[in-house]
């Protein structure tokens, strides 16, 4: 097949093909029929997409490369912020945003051991994990009910001298009361950490100015795994506007190192053989100078170049999830006597990731779960519901250490117990909507 072509033509050839496999194979549209499996998520893609993962492998760079650069520019340019560090996984994202605080390098805002974190018992784990294995305090409030997300009343009750910072997600795409929370923050002097994994594209207007959640407070996070909002498969990105933090967050990224050589670059600065660093002998080679207890967390470049792909089509994802939770809500208003229906966060534009729905008294979540998922509709709990209750937190409930609550955490309860959540993604047809309405209203009825 390659005969008498160059490189430069044959790679041509292999993406041309690419892309007509992918159109034949991949992008095979199926008509929806009741009763057919409708997932809470899935990847939307095209040829696009195979064509950039396919002209990546050929390279065999395998680590971070030039779509790994192009990706973190596209990112900052769309969010509107000036760093952005791509990392492998939303989790691995989260694990930095909260590192980067306890950073020497902070002086006296440094985070500590001890030292105490506010966030929510209902969410997921990995906005709390890097805060327990560090030794931190992790403050536990309540939420609201149908936003889901902190209840921003008993703020001002958790403050203490201990604290550092609040680490909240936005839940489902449904942005947290940004004003009050960044305005507590602002007033005591405490870092802001927006896990905005499962809210990319979600605004919020603050001081008059509409602007991205992630881009609000000092850190911001995503996910890009393949439920999400945009996919790599995995991957996920931490985005500050503070250089200093960036510097932090890229250090800890890469084993903790102190050099900002890019890969397969030495002596980027020109200084690699001329610096005293801690007790190091003068002219200690820089790239292997660790300024922190680092990871090795980057993202492969093969990664990044479906981002590239999916980052250019986002836009138009984000207001098919508003059009198919519009047309959701719409189609239960019937049953909104019975069902607890989600409402945005005041002064909010929710890239949605999903419809949350509370059962009122009477209605077993059980019954209209098993409902939904023999008739075809996939469901799923707002994650850990309340992260207390856990196995995780066995060892810690006994001994009552570890972690505080500040008040009663009636609604995260009430979550766990109650509360379910079906999908929007912009892969939905309004066919599988207009069906998902019916199936409910029909468990309910």
């Amino acid at each position: 097949m390659f005969e008498n072509m160059t490189e430069l033509q044959a790679r041509e050839k292999i993406l041309l093909l690419t892309a007509e496999y992918c159109d034949k194979y991949h992008n095979v549209k199926k008509e929806f029929h009741e009763g057919d499996r409708i997932p809470y998520a899935s990847r939307v893609y095209d040829s696009e997409e195979m064509v950039n993962l396919i002209d990546s492998s050929l390279e065999f760079w395998l680590t971070a490369g030039r779509y790994t650069d192009q990706f973190e520019n596209m990112f900052s340019n769309y969010l509107g912020v000036k760093h952005c560090c791509l990392v492998n996984s939303g989790s691995s994202a989260n694990l930095l945003a909260f590192m980067a605080l306890t950073s020497p390098l902070l002086g006296v805002r440094s985070i500590k051991p001890g030292d105490e974190v506010i966030t929510v018992a209902a969410g997921f784990p990995t906005t709390v994990s890097p805060i327990i294995q560090y030794g931190a305090i992790p403050v536990f409030l309540d939420v609201t009910i149908p936003q889901y997300n902190i209840d921003v009343t008993v703020l001002e009750q958790a403050y203490s001298n201990k604290t550092k910072a609040v680490m909240l997600a936005h839940t489902l795409g449904n942005p947290f009361d940004l004003t009050v929370v960044k305005d507590f923050c602002d007033k005591h002097g405490i870092w802001l950490i927006e896990d905005n994994c499962d809210a990319l594209g979600s605004k919020y207007t603050i001081d008059d100015e509409e602007k991205f959640t992630g881009t609000i407070g000092d850190i911001g996070t995503s996910s890009f795994y393949p439920p999400h909002h945009m996919t790599m498969g995995e991957g996920g990105a931490v985005y500050t506007n503070n250089s200093l933090l960036n510097k932090i967050i890229c250090s800890l990224r890469d084993w903790g190192r102190d050099c900002v050589c890019p890969s397969g670059h030495d002596n980027f600065c020109g200084h690699r053989f001329d610096g005293q660093y801690g007790e190091l002998p003068l002219g200690y080679d820089h790239k292997y100078v660790y300024s922190h207890f680092g990871y090795n967390l980057k993202a492969t470049d093969m990664q990044a170049a479906i981002g590239c792909a999916q980052l250019v089509k986002f836009p138009g994802f984000v207001q098919r999830r508003m059009h198919n939770f519009d047309r959701l809500s719409y189609n239960l208003q019937s049953v909104s006597d019975k069902l607890i229906l989600p409402e945005p966060c005041k002064g909010s534009k929710p890239s949605w990731f999903g419809f949350l729905i509370t059962c009122e008294d009477g209605i077993d979540r059980k019954k209209v779960v098993a409902h939904l998922e023999n008739n075809g509709v996939q469901t799923r709990n707002l994650f850990a519901g309340n992260i207390i209750m856990h196995p995780c937190f066995d060892e810690m409930r006994k001994s009552d250490n570890g972690y505080r609550i500040v008040g009663e955490l009636t609604n995260t309860n009430l979550i766990m117990n109650d509360t379910f959540w079906i999908g929007v993604y912009p892969g939905m047809t309004d066919e599988m909507i207009d069906y998902m309405a019916k199936t409910i209203i029909n468990a309910i009825k």
